[in-house]
């Protein structure tokens, strides 16, 4: 042991005991799709961006110069300091981005995690009660998959007022039924297996035997759920935010900005197409690596 920790005492015995390794990262990043890995380094700068946009801001997202309104990014000769360019109050568009994206992802991940959450227990209740409880909760899970949820939310918001509050719960009320129409059908498939049989003769408790046992056993589906509906909720932040009933002034976010510039979409293009191109590639992104996922590990998918 001694006579191998002396050997690698030198730079160059260090390189040559970490070459091997080295050499298996090209092979490593091989086995995965051009687009998964494009998709992955995307979605991690835009969580980058999410963690640390307060520093890299240039200016504050609500900070106006009127005398540089809708001026154009510095690239195409615009003021030096505005790289992006600014928007109808002289606001740095870059600084706003950032913001805007850091609050689209913050709505969209607890929206998405709310639903996950609700529609799994509720899957879970379905599929221990069965009978009127069943039936009762699969006549929600098709009352709102049958309706437009668009429709359903910009009621809730014109009868009760826009509140960030309400406007969480909106995001995490959609697609709650799809966690429960999963998690019912899994649990149920599940109670007939050996382990869960086994654990139950045992004389384990129902809710040991669903969140100890059965619920580890489904969670990578749910998490392939979690990635498919994850653009589901940023498209719906979007559209509320764009109608003007989402994200409200003095907050940002990717939709607002887009809602917002497409008053000057014809002669300040910056304004709208950036946020737009923003959306575009992140649930772009998202759903690649959430069919990735998919392929990889749903079990009915892996032999076709």
């Amino acid at each position: 042991m001694n006579d191998k920790r002396k050997e690698l005492n030198s730079p160059q015995d260090i390189k040559d005991a970490l070459r091997p390794n080295l050499r298996l990262i090209p092979k490593r990043v091989a086995k995965y799709p051009l687009l998964v890995i494009l998709s992955a380094i995307f979605i991690f700068g835009m969580m980058f961006v999410f963690i640390f946009a307060d520093f890299l801001a240039p200016f504050q997202y609500t900070t106006m110069d009127l005398p540089n309104r809708l001026k154009p990014p510095s690239f195409m000769g615009g003021p030096e300091q505005y790289l992006l360019g600014t928007d109808e109050l002289g606001r740095d568009v870059l600084s706003r981005l950032l913001y805007a994206v850091r609050i689209s992802i913050f709505v969209a991940i607890l929206g998405t995690g709310i639903g996950a959450v609700l529609g799994t227990f509720l899957g879970f209740v379905a599929a221990h009660f069965r009978g009127w409880v069943e039936e009762s909760l699969m006549m929600l899970v098709d009352a709102q998959a049958s309706m437009p949820f668009l429709l359903i939310a910009l009621a809730v918001l014109a009868f009760f007022g826009n509140s960030f509050t309400l406007f969480i719960i909106i995001m995490g009320i959609n697609g709650w039924e799809n966690y429960a129409r999963l998690t019912r059908g899994m649990v149920l498939s599940a109670n007939t297996h050996g382990y869960a049989i086994a654990v139950r003769s045992l004389g384990a408790k129902p809710s040991s035997v669903y969140f100890r046992h059965i619920l580890p056993n489904i969670i990578s589906i749910l998490i392939v759920q979690f990635t498919l509906n994850f653009p589901s909720t940023i498209l719906l932040e979007t559209s509320l935010s764009f109608l003007g009933l989402g994200i409200q002034p003095p907050l940002t976010s990717l939709g607002q900005m887009l809602g917002a510039g497409r008053q000057h979409l014809l002669y300040s293009w910056w304004i709208a197409v950036l946020p737009g191109s923003l959306i575009f590639f992140t649930t772009l992104s998202i759903s690649i690596i959430g069919d990735w996922l998919r392929d990889k590990l749903d079990p009915t998918l892996k032999n076709r």
